[in-house]
């Protein structure tokens, strides 16, 4: 499992960057506009080479964006951002770059960073009806519907969620897998290498099985969507991500869960298009991260922000996951040690793994099952009804695990 990336960011004042560099804008008469700010890779963090995320100030710039790009000199557009903020990426040297960052109307540009999977793919250790009690359920599902061990070897629900969408912004889904029933969908693929939603990794086929699959799912009956920005290695660009979470924004159907097992470093850009898609009303849950810290939770985006539901991991003892990160920034744990669940090799395939991904599909399924219940909530209100549902005093782990609340979905 990757650590998550930090690092403290450089600024740098684009003014100085653009000296070196033809100046453009406003005539000598006019008073200059205030220096942009150019945003740095952090030294632990791997940049895109080439590739920068610019941030708008106001929705209206997003007008000027074949303009600012002609006036940067040969930038190359990628994706153009119109929901969760308002921007663009581009293919630009550094100099380009510092020269956009300049423009009055840019408030900043980042430069582009690899995100990677929270847990890499690797073994764990050695159509139902509503209101239904699923027999031999998998553990993970057996423990979060009663409070205390012993399991009991069921899973209890009250809903399917048969009318909530839950969007997989992962690697891709196998819609055709038979733990889907033809209720899996491809939303968007920002990656560009020709897969358009197919899962080539697995990894997004095996959250999609814990949050909606008819075995290993939470909620036996919502409708996953493949948002694909992870390529079959599991690495991502920023400004990929950011286009998957803006397409969601554009795009979702409501009531919706939005679901990011992935995690790099600190990113103000990634925090603020999923802080627009929360306000837009889409539920998000996110990994805590699997680099086992107190509080790394809070250097990783987007899970740092406090809109969000971050999730770590437990084991089948209520046992924090030794690779979990706790502290600030979680939410609360949930399942996440030996999960099995669907995966992408055939339409029967399964696969059991452990880590904060599968700890976050499990509580991402809870929230589809509240907005069921409750379809006008807020995501504000899904996260303040799965932490006040949540079980307490029963998470075992050195140093004591905080915060001390486990998963529950039969909560009043």
């Amino acid at each position: 499992m990757n650590a998550p990336r930090h690092g403290r960011r450089l600024l740098v004042s684009a003014a100085l960057l653009a000296a070196a560099t033809l100046p453009f804008g406003p005539t000598a008469a006019a008073e200059p506009a205030p220096a942009g700010e150019l945003q740095l890779a952090g030294p632990t963090e791997t940049a895109v080479p080439d590739s920068w995320i610019v941030v708008l100030k106001e929705p209206a710039a997003n007008r000027s964006v074949h303009e600012l790009l002609a006036r940067a000199d040969g930038a190359r557009l990628g994706h153009v951002y119109r929901s969760a903020l308002h921007g663009f990426s581009a293919r630009m040297s550094r100099a380009q770059a510092a020269r956009l960052a300049a423009d009055p109307r840019v408030a900043r540009v980042h430069q582009d960073t690899r995100i990677t999977l929270e847990d890499p793919a690797r073994p764990a250790p050695a159509g139902l009806t509503p209101t239904a009690t699923q027999p031999d359920a998998p553990w993970g599902l057996d423990r979060i519907d009663q409070r205390l061990l012993p399991l009991s070897t069921t899973y209890t629900y009250r809903t399917t969620a048969a009318a909530v969408r839950v969007y997989v912004i992962d690697t891709g889904l196998r819609t055709t897998h038979t733990e889907f029933g033809g209720r899996a969908s491809v939303g968007t693929d920002t990656v560009g290498d020709g897969q358009n939603g197919n899962d080539c990794h697995g990894h997004g086929t095996h959250v999609g099985g814990i949050v909606a699959g008819r075995t290993y799912g939470v909620a036996k009956e919502a409708r996953p969507v493949a948002v694909r920005v992870l390529n079959c290695q599991g690495s991502a660009s920023t400004s990929g991500v950011i286009a998957g979470v803006d397409w969601v924004t554009a795009n979702a159907v409501r009531p919706a869960v939005a679901n990011m097992s992935l995690g790099g470093g600190v990113s103000t850009a990634l925090d603020a298009a999923v802080r627009g898609s929360i306000r837009a009303g889409i539920t998000y849950t996110a990994s805590a991260g699997s680099s086992g810290r107190p509080d790394g939770a809070c250097s990783t985006s987007p899970v740092r922000l406090p809109e969000i539901i971050g999730v770590g991991a437990s084991d089948s003892q209520d046992r924090r996951a030794s690779s979990s990160n706790y502290g600030n920034c979680v939410t609360l744990f949930a399942p996440g040690v030996g999960i099995p669940s669907a995966w992408k090799d055939g339409d029967t395939a399964t696969a059991t793994l452990s880590g904060t991904s599968a700890a976050t599909a499990h509580t991402a399924g809870a929230a589809a099952l509240h907005l069921a219940l409750h379809p006008a909530a807020t995501p504000g209100q899904v996260k303040q009804a799965l932490v006040a549902g949540a079980t307490t005093g029963v998470l075992q782990g050195t140093p004591p695990v905080a915060p001390d609340r486990l998963l529950h979905t039969l909560y009043r």
